[in-house]
């Protein structure tokens, strides 16, 4: 079996509009037999057989995608309007943005080069630069070139702040787009996952696709990202979670409600001037629109962490051979070797306006020296007291940069295989991708084994478990006394690697941080509407007595109002029940969500500075 390759969101949702009422009630049904279709590769794309005399056609552009509607052909004598074509189109994971920016690129690349060449006097256009982007939730977007991603970029210069949205001095555009996106994100919410079919990702796509023509690229990000959470549920994929798809859909209902500034769509990149790195780590990256790599993060020498990334379509194998992919300028560096303790020198790198560095044809490279963990310039990085570190992911923005959210922590390992962390509280490691292709899970088991260990890590918070953290990559002594780090995603560990006997530091035992179990079971009833709609909430009544019982009065408040919105009915003066307030249903939700992650956040910084 082949994949289907990604298909842009415009086509997608265009599939879905041609199919008559009758076959669109089918389109679910049709979409799970789909998967069991025979894929086969052509010379310009793919074809996927679904009957003896039937066949869809494939053509990719050279981005990689299906990017125009012409580019899906069905045999059949319904085509286009038929249903094995909407059922192909929607089993295909959605492109990434950038993706799309690159097809339009090349198609304006070449109508440049064909008015060239019809006017002698005018000459083909400068060669545009590589570029790269990168979505809300930190994940690097796929990009066939590799390049540098500034962690923590300064404030942009007045020339490089984004404009303001199209439409804002109110002309039609944006307002519509918004509109467009919360009534998307009402749908979704008021049906839940469970509920949710192909009409409802349709309605996404179209509202993403409005969007970015409006200028609001982030929101339009954020919606096709629910409609892939939607496709991974409806397909039982195990790398679902719910509580993503909740940080989604509120991110999306929060920013179409209060519309701030257009992000750019891609990025400019100039040249920039010499670059010294030292290696941290390599992280391996599957995203759900079926591109993989990995990301090397690195140390500037202004104090930002930049990541060099590979990333191109491919599954969770290609993640772990990226990892030997070489630093780009010649120096034959693999980013593996770059994140276990190496060093770079990057000469003429093309810089975006957040700090982010292409790999352009004039950048060269030459091997550097590198540094430990617990050796300068990183070791300032474990300095900060995690309290500070904590309060400033929190505060960070939700479309940051790449790779942002770490955090840098010493600690032991205590004999419940949780970690002690030195100035901080007792934190449970947790696996950040449970794949059995990467190592992380069985990674963490081993390590855990070793209570009494004394460890430095790298790992990001994960709100859905406060009392946990997500464990990159991690260093300890070994036994001949040298520094021993590893990236827990790519390199499977042994107890050979592993001291044969762990000296005693300290208490080992700990009691792994707890926040208020009636603050958590907001948290769940926020995610249980997700996933099963508006009846689940209304049938939660209990749940504002609890938490007013516990002092939380503002999210018994919340979720009180939550409750009245779910279970609200009207009838007109001749008794006929009217439809459900959709709008005052999701404000609802929106405002017990918000509490719900204002106030994990605020007690999570008390408890660590505790």
């Amino acid at each position: 079996m082949t994949a289907l390759p990604p298909v842009s969101t415009e086509v997608a949702a265009a599939a879905l509009d041609l199919l008559p009422a009758r076959l669109r009630k089918r389109l679910d049904g049709a979409v799970a037999k789909a998967a069991g279709w025979p894929v086969q590769v052509v010379a310009d794309g793919l074809v996927v057989r679904v009957a003896e005399d039937t066949e869809v056609t494939l053509v990719l552009s050279p981005a990689g995608i299906v990017a125009d509607a012409d580019d899906a052909v069905c045999s059949c004598l319904l085509a286009p309007a038929c249903l094995h074509r909407a059922a192909v189109l929607s089993s295909a994971p959605l492109a990434e943005p950038h993706a799309e920016a690159e097809h339009e690129e090349v198609e304006h690349e070449e109508a440049e080069h064909r008015e060239a060449d019809g006017d002698e006097s005018t000459g083909p256009g400068p060669e545009p630069e590589a570029a790269s982007t990168t979505d809300r939730t930190g994940s690097p977007t796929p990009d066939h070139t590799r390049s540098l991603t500034s962690e923590h970029t300064r404030p942009p210069t007045p020339e490089q702040e984004p404009q303001p949205y199209p439409g804002a001095d109110g002309t039609p555009g944006v307002p519509a787009a918004a509109h467009a996106l919360w009534e998307a994100g009402t749908e979704v919410l008021s049906t839940g996952v469970t509920g949710a079919g192909a009409h409802h990702r349709a309605q996404l796509l179209h509202a993403a696709h409005s969007a970015r023509l409006a200028g609001l690229h982030e929101e339009s990000a954020t919606a096709v990202r629910i409609a892939r959470h939607l496709g991974a549920a409806r397909e039982n994929d195990p790398a679902f979670r719910l509580a993503e798809l909740t940080d989604e859909l509120t991110g999306l209902l929060d920013a179409v409600r209060r519309p701030g500034r257009a992000t750019a769509a891609r990025r400019d990149y100039r040249p920039g001037g010499p670059l010294r790195l030292h290696g941290l780590f390599t992280e391996p990256v599957v995203t759900a629109s079926g591109y993989s790599g990995a990301t090397t993060h690195a140390l500037a020498p202004d104090g930002t962490l930049r990541t060099l990334s590979d990333i191109a379509p491919g599954g969770p194998g290609r993640a772990v051979q990226a990892a030997g992919s070489s630093v780009p300028g010649g120096c034959a560096l693999p980013l593996r070797e770059l994140g276990a303790g190496g060093g770079v020198i990057l000469t003429s790198p093309t810089v975006s306006a957040d700090g982010r560095i292409g790999g352009g044809k004039q950048v060269r490279s030459v091997r550097a020296s590198g540094a430990e963990w617990h050796e300068a310039p990183l070791d300032a990085l474990w300095q900060q007291p995690p309290s500070a570190q904590l309060a400033a992911v929190l505060r960070a923005p939700a479309a940051s940069p790449a790779g942002g959210g770490l955090l840098f922590l010493d600690g032991t390992l205590t004999t419940d295989g949780a970690l002690a962390v030195t100035r901080g509280p007792v934190l449970r490691l947790l696996a950040p991708d449970e794949r059995p292709e990467l190592p992380y899970a069985e990674n963490l088991r081993l390590l855990t084994s070793y209570p009494g260990l004394p460890l430095r890590l790298i790992g990001r918070i994960r709100q859905d478990r406060p009392g946990g953290i997500s464990v990159l990559a991690a260093s300890w002594t070994a036994t001949d006394g040298s520094e021993f780090r590893a990236d827990l995603g790519l390199r499977r560990l042994n107890r050979a690697q592993l001291p044969s006997v762990v000296p005693p530091s300290g208490s080992m035992t700990g009691t792994p941080l707890v926040l208020p179990v009636e603050l958590d079971l907001l948290r769940r009833a926020v995610d249980r509407t997700v996933a099963g709609g508006r009846p689940v909430a209304a049938a939660d009544d209990e749940l504002p007595g609890r938490l007013r019982a516990a002092g939380l009065t503002t999210g018994a408040d919340c979720a009180h109002a939550l409750t009245e919105a779910a279970a609200a009915r009207h009838h007109d003066v001749l008794g006929r029940l009217l439809p459900t307030d959709k709008d005052a249903f999701a404000t609802a939700w929106l405002a017990t969500a918000l509490y719900a992650r204002a106030a994990v956040a605020a007690l999570l910084v008390a408890a660590w500075t505790a």
